[in-house]
């Protein structure tokens, strides 16, 4: 009989130790869901504030890249009849000289 009282006993015992590892378990679990969300705030929040900074550079080498373009163009449009007649010429008119380095034999 007192060794059936002692097993119940023990039995108890291991029950709430399963029970409060169960809990510490489940409460570790709670504190990292806790921890991993506020983490990931932060980070969307840090994310945000220096995305946006790199969306205005973006809009601004943007900007610069059209306005060189929209120059390179127009310069082309104004000289560029001139630039293809002139390279034309070259091709077409060749004038073979000796290199000054290059001696006679």
């Amino acid at each position: 009989m007192a060794e059936r009282e002692a097993q119940k006993i023990v039995q108890k015992a291991r029950e709430y130790r399963t029970k409060r590892v169960k809990d510490a378990r489940s409460e570790a679990q709670k504190e990292i869901d806790d921890y991993r969300s506020k983490k990931d705030e932060e980070f969307k929040k840090f994310e945000s504030e220096h995305t946006s900074g790199n969306k205005k550079a973006e809009e601004d080498a943007s900007k610069d890249a059209e306005s060189k373009l929209k120059d390179i163009k127009s310069i082309g449009s104004k000289s560029g009849d001139k630039v293809v007649e002139d390279l034309l010429k070259m091709v077409t008119d060749v004038q073979p000289k000796v290199p000054q380095r290059v001696g006679v034999p």
